[in-house]
């Protein structure tokens, strides 16, 4: 030990406190600190070199592990985008469909009303015909009234006591001769 103290001391290369400093001189060092340095590294190296491994294999079941998940966020990714083209698809057809029905119904509709004002129409038109029927029946006999009272007027301004027996009697004559020609 002797001669470890002696050449630090003997070098007069003393570290300042804190600090830490090597001896270059060659001839100044011996074997002994060179071979205790050696194994202090060997020795703390060993452990150092576990804890590397460890931590890279660590590392690759970590990329292991996220390349699996990658692989399975890709297939999932894959399977949604088949479905959204599959819902794109039946909205599509959706849509379509939805077009062609509204555009029956407008169809039906439309021919619907058709057919409810063509009936309208109908039944005004026959009203109308039966208001004109009814209007030139009652026109027709208030006509027949009129003129039958003008005539009857006639007849008892122009028809004395005389003329009322004559007209009676030729009535009866010829109501007569009729009787005897159906005999």
């Amino acid at each position: 030990m002797k001669n470890v103290t002696d050449s630090f001391v003997s070098s007069g290369r003393w570290p300042s406190a804190g600090s830490f400093g090597f001896n270059t001189d060659i001839l100044a060092t011996n074997p002994i600190n060179l071979s205790v340095v050696v194994g202090v590294l060997i020795f703390f190296g060993k452990g150092v070199s576990d804890l590397l491994d460890n931590r890279k294999q660590r590392i690759l079941n970590t990329i292991q592990n996220s390349e699996e998940l990658r692989g399975g966020v890709i297939e999932q990714l894959e399977k949604a985008k088949a479905r959204l083209r599959k819902v794109e698809m039946e909205a599509e057809q959706f849509r379509v469909n939805g077009y062609s029905e509204i555009e029956r119904e407008k169809i039906t509709l439309v021919n619907s009303i058709y057919k409810t004002l063509e009936q309208l129409e109908n039944y005004k038109n026959e009203t109308i015909q039966f208001g004109q029927q009814r209007a030139i029946t009652q026109v027709r006999q208030r006509v027949f009234q009129q003129a039958l009272q003008g005539a009857l007027g006639t007849l008892n301004s122009c028809l004395t006591a005389e003329l009322h027996l004559r007209t009676i009697s030729v009535n009866i004559d010829m109501l007569g001769a009729m009787k005897e020609i159906t005999d």
